[in-house]
């Protein structure tokens, strides 16, 4: 059994969080996640504070496992959907784009469990110093809005950076990818693009049909030019975008172009026009699969990869002390 400090802290059975994704970590695949053995949590990104309550409500009928809440700190409700995190009892959050700083100290008063996700070491260490529980340290080939580093240089920094359990996501979709996280430090792993194809995730069926058609370098990042990079599938809508970047267009115009872009592909499943995010791992998915069936198969994954690599670095030593 690969039982690491975060199944403990957490109350999970594998050490492998699912990732808070906008329009898509909605109840039904939160309590999937953690019905499996992992840690579901529920996007706060695209919903205003009620509607964030009645979904945390509706989660807690559909499992008694635990499960959390992501908080996207550049959410306009941001403020609400803190203090709804409070008020319904949520006992895990993890957060992103920014610093949850002036929320910890509350959220921490109510014995909840903090895990911010960063693409960089020095943000990891400023909150540490404001009382975090852990870290997740995501490199830039996971699905949405990234960082720049990759997660093999950014995971074994943060860990070497913080006194505090690690996870690492980005890139990771089987096995040899889960075992690699640990081998670097990693306490645990969080996954997106892989729960995309899950018979339980809520989003379009063409939108899943894109995800097993993609090759291994059908996504690009857009928006690096004003500073706000996000990962997606090629298409109609990306190309404009890059387009529109190369020949200088401001923030505002860009906006325009993606405006309810994420909302067109999970929801209408518009694979041209709509934002269709997802890692590089995209192209390593053949099929729709349970939940549990993707979280059992990670897990068993990694500990063969483990053990057969325990073993054959037991075998070179014996070869070489002959």
């Amino acid at each position: 059994m690969i039982k690491t400090p975060i199944c403990e802290l957490f109350g999970i059975e594998y050490p492998i969080f699912q990732g808070g994704m906008a329009w898509v970590a909605d109840a039904s695949l939160a309590s999937a996640v953690s019905n499996a053995g992992g840690l579901g949590i529920i996007a706060g990104m695209n919903s205003n504070g009620e509607q964030l309550r009645a979904e945390i409500r509706k989660c807690r009928e559909m499992t008694d496992k635990p499960f959390g809440v992501n908080l996207m700190l550049m959410s306009p409700y941001a403020d609400e959907i803190a203090q709804i995190i409070v008020e319904e009892g949520v006992r895990v959050v993890t957060t992103g784009a920014g610093n949850p700083g002036k929320y910890i100290r509350t959220w921490k008063e109510h014995g909840i469990k903090v895990l911010p996700v960063v693409a960089a070491s020095i943000l990891a260490r400023r909150l540490e110093g404001l009382g975090v529980d852990a870290i997740i340290a995501e490199g830039t080939e996971s699905g949405g809005h990234v960082g720049e580093m990759t997660t093999m240089a950014l995971v074994p920094q943060v860990i070497d950076a913080v006194d505090l359990p690690v996870v690492a996501a980005g890139g990771i979709a089987d096995g040899r990818q889960a075992a690699a996280a640990f081998a670097l430090g990693a306490c645990g792993i969080q996954i997106g693009t892989c729960l995309l194809a899950s018979e339980e995730c809520p989003i379009h069926e063409n939108y899943k049909k894109a995800l097993l058609k993609a090759k291994d370098s059908d996504t690009v990042v857009t928006g690096r030019s004003v500073g706000g990079p996000v990962r997606v599938l090629k298409n109609k809508m990306s190309r404009a975008y890059l387009a529109e970047e190369k020949r200088g267009a401001t923030l505002e115009e860009l906006d325009q172009l993606t405006l309810g872009g994420l909302r067109r592909a999970v929801l209408e499943g518009d694979m041209e026009r709509g934002s269709v995010m997802c890692g590089q791992v995209a192209g390593m998915l053949h099929e729709v699969r349970p939940v549990r069936t993707i979280l059992e198969e990670l897990y068993s994954g990694a500990k063969s990869v483990l053990a057969e690599t325990e073993q054959v670095w037991r075998e070179r030593d014996g070869r070489d002390g002959e």
